[in-house]
């Protein structure tokens, strides 16, 4: 096989990618994707500023803060020296991305700050669990390992360029493989109903909402991060969605329009938002929805999971849908937090629920890149 070499290049100036805090350039060896396509990346711009504070977040910055913090710190003390976490899930590399990005959502960085040592344990145990056909996997996948690798995926591209050479080396190195195991996973479909999706098995031939919406999310990170993921992928998987999506009431379901709508509108309104639909008819009834529903929230099978995509969503939406969401997230959220930090789940655990609620109550903040908001990146996606 040929060894493609990694085409790298600073930002350009306004080209509408986000602001990395931290991130520095680097270089990244691609392997070749299906038909011989390879995928470049590029470095990122540095940039110490920090965003300006979200006038909603502001009336509960004096409470959500400490909470965050709070929750980090618990996270960092129950790690286990290899990255891992003692939960439900936690030997599946899905927990310890989400734990990484936990970390990462509130500013802190792998080669600075207090929060160095978990950071790291995290991106070193998910890249030390790479299989040869690129997939990251071990432990406890719950129903298969596509889920924890599309997770996966996405915290090592969200992280790529903040860490110290050594582990950019290795990043350079899965990053690519990862990606095109998720391309052939999308690639396989043939029923019309499922194709541009994804499912819990790089082979599947069904998919569903939940895991399609991760992968969409590590596609569209690597490709604001200049990896050249083809465009055909992304709009491909967003019809897939709008399949999804019941064209009356807005509400996305999981397997077809109805089911598990509770939780997973959220996410169809946030991968739309971030492909490109803003202001959208599409997003606008989705929006819509969540407004009317989210006080049922509590409760449901899958409440963490629902808040983390409500709150991104309506984050993205912003005016009186992110206003009434977050007075009641944070309202709500805050009085259930452990006396210890942590928040507990009845879906996959304490640290699994910890993870979700700090990625909720941090989006105000902007520190991770992909859920960034810009209308004019790839509009025709």
């Amino acid at each position: 096989m040929t060894d493609p070499r990694a085409v790298w290049r600073l930002e350009r100036p306004g080209n509408g990618l986000p602001a990395r805090l931290g991130r520095r350039p680097s270089r990244l060896t691609a392997w070749f994707l299906a038909a011989a396509a390879f995928l470049t990346f590029e470095a990122a711009s540095v940039s110490a500023a920090e965003p300006g504070v979200d006038p909603v977040f502001s009336t509960w910055r004096a409470k959500a803060d400490p909470a965050v913090e709070s929750a980090l710190a618990w996270l960092r003390r129950v790690q286990q020296e290899d990255g891992s976490y003692p939960d439900a899930y936690g030997d599946s590399t899905g927990v310890p991305a989400l734990a990484g990005m936990a970390f990462l959502s509130k500013g802190h960085l792998p080669t600075e700050g207090p929060y160095t040592v978990p950071l790291n344990r995290c991106i070193d145990f998910i890249l030390a669990n790479q299989k040869p056909n690129g997939l990251f996997e071990k432990g406890n996948a719950g129903s298969g390992p596509m889920y924890a690798h599309n997770i996966a995926t996405l915290f090592l591209a969200e992280v790529s360029g903040m860490v110290d050479p050594v582990r950019q080396a290795k990043i350079d190195a899965a990053l690519p493989k990862a990606l095109a195991l998720i391309l052939r996973a999308q690639s396989v479909k043939k029923d019309d109903r499922d194709q541009g999706g994804w499912r819990y098995h790089p082979g599947s031939n069904d998919s569903d909402t939940s895991c399609s919406g991760w992968a969409l999310m590590a596609l569209r990170s690597a490709k604001l991060n200049g990896a050249a993921v083809p465009d055909q992928a992304i709009r491909d998987a967003v019809s897939y969605l709008h399949r999804h999506q019941n064209a009356k009431t807005g509400c996305f379901g999981y397997s077809n329009q109805e089911d598990h709508c509770r939780s997973l509108t959220g996410m169809g309104l946030l991968c739309l938002e971030l492909c490109g639909e803003h202001g959208s008819d599409r997003t606008k009834l989705a929006a819509e929805w969540v407004l009317r529903n989210f006080r049922e929230l509590p409760g449901d099978q899958f409440e963490f999971y629902g808040n983390y995509y409500n709150a991104q969503a309506m984050f993205q939406i912003g005016g009186r849908h992110w206003q009434e969401y977050a007075d009641w997230m944070y309202a709500t959220y805050l009085p259930k937090q452990e006396s210890d930090g942590s928040w507990k789940s009845r879906e996959a655990g304490s640290v699994y629920g910890t993870t979700m609620m700090v990625l909720a109550f941090t989006v105000p903040w902007r520190q991770l890149p992909i859920y960034q908001r810009d209308e004019t990146v790839d509009e025709e996606n």
